[in-house]
């Protein structure tokens, strides 16, 4: 392996670098925020598109999908032509994909415009591998900690805003509010982020993307549907076991091209390997709370564990949490200036788990479950920085985008994971209620459990990452 290449000195800009960070992560959180835009108004999607409920759910599956394939070519692509010119893309790419959402009335545009929208996350990986060029040295670890915190902060403040704006005006307007947004996020990146000279000339791996691409959502599309299709069904098992048959060979491909899209001997050297498992293990951590506790929260008060609260109110009981995991950003540069990404990163996961455990025990009222979502997301802050930090420290410079995509997509991969793995429980353990099959109490405190299992798994994972590797 090359030896990581670190910037000792930020680049000049026409902004103060404080200018810079703030639109990195104004942008970071945007496309984050694409994630749950339309979780308020899922249930009416049906009606709203003129479909059956099957096709709708595929507005949430389209913009996951879209993201995770995106996100590590995007990454590539920065490292060939610049993070500049990259992130430029991803953001008229966002307002391309509101705007075709805003002006939808059926499903097949809409799909588009939600695909697209996820492909604009591709931003996230590139501006948090951009931020270490831009940052004074004494500011590095704060400021990437800042950039990677949006993925969660985004989740968790889109849905009280995203309730907000389809209760009180209409569905469309959500989409013209992003399209908005998506317009000042191109301006400013447009405007302050400085067009910095990191180009890495080389080819662009046409076959490794579409490998990656048909391998991915092949398998991913079988893990997100498997709880609605069977996961016995021939749909369900032809998607896993096609896609993994697809990432093989093109990992095959890979490990045989002299510039390919994934440097796959890079990403098995074990610093890098190790922290993109606790990736995956970390990103169900937070995917699984971000599932259950909404559901807990709007549950009929007559089943007796139900806490009744309006899909507006369940917003505003869960955005806490994700103010929570910026305020924990620089806590954790802190300890990864102090301790090392490494413990920093185990040290994140552990506190993600000891959250599940507090909701465990405390889900009585709405205060109970945010007391319990607040700890979590402080774990999920501390972590969410130590991640890219450890990628950085540990992949040349020319791989810098590639290799913060890659792990950003092992998160996604986590997050879907997690989708499958909630859906299945809360769905296996149910009782009878006004005629209607519901979770029962039960399901969800076992989901609290599996939550828990796989955030304190992922803080194993990171013991393993060589202490003597990662550095500052």
């Amino acid at each position: 392996m090359r030896s990581p290449s670190v910037v000792d000195e930020p680049v000049d800009t026409r902004f103060p670098p404080l200018a810079v960070i703030l639109v990195l992560c104004f942008g970071s959180l945007a496309g984050a925020l694409m994630q749950s835009l339309v979780i308020p108004i899922q249930s009416d999607l049906p009606r709203l598109l003129g479909t059956d409920p099957g096709n709708a759910s595929w507005a949430v599956t389209a913009t996951l999908l879209a993201a995770a394939v995106t996100m590590p070519v995007t990454g590539r692509l920065a490292d060939m032509y610049g993070k500049k010119k990259v992130m430029v893309g991803s953001a008229g790419i966002l307002v391309l994909g509101s705007l075709i959402a805003a002006l939808s009335s059926s499903l097949a545009p809409f799909l588009v415009g939600r695909a697209l929208q996820g492909m604009a996350m591709g931003y996230i990986p590139v501006a948090i591998s951009m931020v270490r060029e831009v940052a004074p040295v004494e500011k590095r670890a704060t400021a990437v900690a800042a950039v990677s915190a949006t993925l969660g902060v985004g989740g968790a403040l889109g849905l009280p805003l995203a309730a907000w704006i389809a209760q009180d005006y209409s569905w469309h307007a959500l989409f013209w509010f992003s399209s908005v947004l998506a317009a000042v996020i191109l301006a400013a990146t447009l405007v302050v982020v400085p067009g910095i000279h990191d180009e890495h000339p080389a080819r662009i791996d046409v076959v490794g993307v579409a490998g990656l691409a048909i391998g991915l959502v092949s398998a991913l599309i079988g893990v997100s549907k498997g709880s609605e299709w069977g996961w016995t069904d021939g749909r369900t098992l032809g998607s896993i076991i096609g896609g993994v048959v697809v990432l093989l060979l093109w990992g095959w491909f890979e490990l045989r091209h002299d510039d390919p899209l994934v440097d796959l001997r890079t990403s098995a050297n074990p610093p890098v390997l190790f922290t993109n498992l606790a990736a995956v293990l970390i990103g169900f951590g937070m995917m699984a709370q971000s599932i259950v506790l909404p559901q807990l929260l709007q549950m009929p008060e007559e089943t007796g564990f139900g806490l009744g609260q309006t899909i507006l109110q369940a917003g505003l009981w869960m955005a806490p949490g994700g103010l929570m995991m910026m305020f924990f950003a620089p806590v954790s540069s802190k300890l990864i200036t102090t301790v090392g990404a490494r413990i920093t990163l185990s040290v994140g996961a552990t506190v993600l788990a000891v959250g599940y455990l507090v909701t465990l025990f405390l889900m009585n009222a709405p205060w109970e479950l945010m007391l319990g979502s607040l700890v979590a997301c402080a774990g999920v802050g501390i972590g969410y920085a130590a991640m890219p930090t450890l990628i950085l420290d540990n992949v040349p410079e020319s791989e810098s985008g590639s290799g913060v995509g890659l792990n950003a997509l092992m998160r996604s991969v986590g997050t879907t994971i997690a989708g499958a793995i909630m859906a299945a429980v809360l769905t296996s353990k149910t009782v009878d209620f006004a005629g209607y099959a519901i979770p029962d109490k039960g399901a969800f405190q076992l989901c609290f459990v599996i939550g828990a299992g796989a955030a304190f798994a992922g803080a194993l994972v990171a013991l393993l990452v060589p202490r003597q590797v990662s550095r500052r």
